[in-house]
């Protein structure tokens, strides 16, 4: 495809860089889908730019203190405890 921006040397070589096989149809193929994605960032490039920066703004709560479990409750439904600590599996 003659009016496309990327010859089909580049796609071989981009194949070549990602060790990709490409059949020849597949080439002319990439070569004119390179072409529209040259495109989309030409027409990106028309997009105006922002003048200012948007305010950052806190959208997190405040931390609340709250009543917490003791240790006995915490333990009370584990399968297993040990000396005041949750027992797990042995991690050999």
């Amino acid at each position: 495809m003659s009016d496309t921006p990327v010859d089909a040397e580049e796609v071989r070589h981009v194949a070549e860089l990602a060790r990709v096989n490409l059949a020849e149809d597949e080439v002319e193929e990439f070569a004119a889908q390179f072409a529209d994605i040259l495109d989309y960032f030409d027409a990106l490039d028309e997009v105006p730019e922002v003048e200012s920066e948007p305010d950052l703004v806190n959208v997190m709560r405040t931390d609340e203190v709250e009543d917490c479990l003791d240790q006995e409750e915490a333990l009370g439904n584990a399968p297993e405890s040990e000396d005041g600590f949750f027992k797990g599996p042995r991690v050999s």
